[in-house]
């Protein structure tokens, strides 16, 4: 079928939307048909070549829409349902049986490097030339997407479907890291470093949800900082005016943090971010490193039982975290729809423009 999408011909080259040919869905897939797509990071860094992609390449992850088609062996969807769509897993490695497909044995080949299916078959062409789609199991970045039940949910039509595609990649990044990596307790503090984007934004509204008292953002803008405040940040620490580690022991009375969230992947601000930890203390991190990029600690600092974790995903399940977001954003508890500017799908350069200038804090696009 002729589909609409954005194709990035080459890294570091701009989206240009261009008209492909998208394949039928085959027994075990599912065609969706986009209302909304969420813009990323994680798609920029694909854009740019600092994931293991293939050009040319449809990416976008955060995908929402309706339910077109649905292969013979569909059992959960039917066509006319609502979607949200995240990451995919093999479902049967040691990781994905013990529930946590978001360390699948196969998470890398499946979401990046493969460019197509899992058996290695493209999804996309245009005329004789392939383009490597299969991005996240998804590749969302177009008018229609081809998806399985692994990295498909189903979601109530009592919420507007074209804001439900962030719940994929950045909510359940940032809150599922709250509520299920680092588990945060009530009445706990924690500090999140590169706080101001979606995902950090995510992480400060699940910490209030489990309980936290101290919720410290720690950013190079006071600007992007204040807006934060509405989300539920109680303290806020400008790391180019000050030492931020020893800013954060004077806020928690010189015992440090009990949790600490990184969002930016620059070695030394995770470095910050494990250094001002209470003595056991948990860091999580979650920016997305281009591959090499080594950190170091002193290793005292850990053998005080301080503990570094990789936060992929949040840890989660999507089909068991997302409904419950949506559940606590029908409650009033989860106001993610205040962090989101809309876009025309033809407008995803200057979405893009606007998410790295920090104009906005979650762009989405709509078809």
């Amino acid at each position: 079928m002729k589909i609409k999408a954005a194709v990035v011909r080459e890294p570091s080259s701009p989206f240009v939307i261009e008209e492909l040919e998208l394949d039928e869905p085959r027994d075990n897939e599912i065609l969706v048909r986009m209302v909304g797509t969420g813009l990323c990071s994680t798609d920029l860094t694909a854009q740019h070549g600092h994931l293991p992609v293939k050009f040319p390449g449809v990416f976008g992850h955060e995908g929402a829409g309706i339910v077109e088609k649905v292969g013979s062996q569909i059992k959960t969807v039917q066509p006319g349902d609502h979607v949200t769509m995240s990451y995919t897993s093999c479902g049967i490695c040691n990781s994905c049986i013990k529930g946590h497909p978001t360390h699948c044995d196969h998470f890398f080949p499946f979401n990046f490097l493969l460019g197509g299916r899992p058996d290695g078959s493209p999804t996309m062409r245009k005329g004789d030339e392939i383009i490597f789609g299969g991005f996240f199991g998804q590749s969302s970045f177009a008018t229609y997407a081809l998806a399985t039940e692994r990295n498909t949910v189903k979601v109530p039509k009592d919420v507007p479907i074209e804001m439900l595609g962030p719940l994929g990649c950045a909510l359940q990044t940032g809150a599922g890291g709250v509520f299920y990596s680092l588990e945060v307790k009530p009445g706990s503090s924690i500090a999140i470093f590169g706080g101001t984007g979606s995902v950090g934004v995510s992480a400060i509204m699940a910490a209030v949800v489990s309980g936290a008292t101290k919720i410290i953002v720690v950013s190079r803008s006071d600007k992007k900082m204040k807006r934060t405040e509405q989300f539920g940040a109680t303290h806020f620490v400008n790391s180019g005016k000050c030492d931020p580690v020893e800013e954060i022991k004077k806020i928690t009375g010189g015992v440090g943090i009990d949790y600490s969230v990184e969002c930016t992947a620059r070695p030394e601000i995770l470095r910050q971010a494990v250094d001002c930890l209470a003595m056991g203390g948990k860091c999580g991190l979650i920016g997305a490193a281009p591959m090499g990029t080594e950190v170091t600690f002193d290793m005292q600092t850990l053998l005080d039982g301080r503990s570094v974790m990789g936060i992929v995903e949040g840890d989660a399940v999507s089909g068991i975290l997302i409904p419950k977001l949506i559940e606590l954003y029908k409650q009033g508890r989860l106001p993610f729809d205040k962090m989101i500017e809309y876009y025309p799908f033809d407008q995803i350069n200057q979405a893009v423009e606007d998410l790295q200038s920090g104009k906005v804090i979650k762009a989405v696009l709509k078809f």
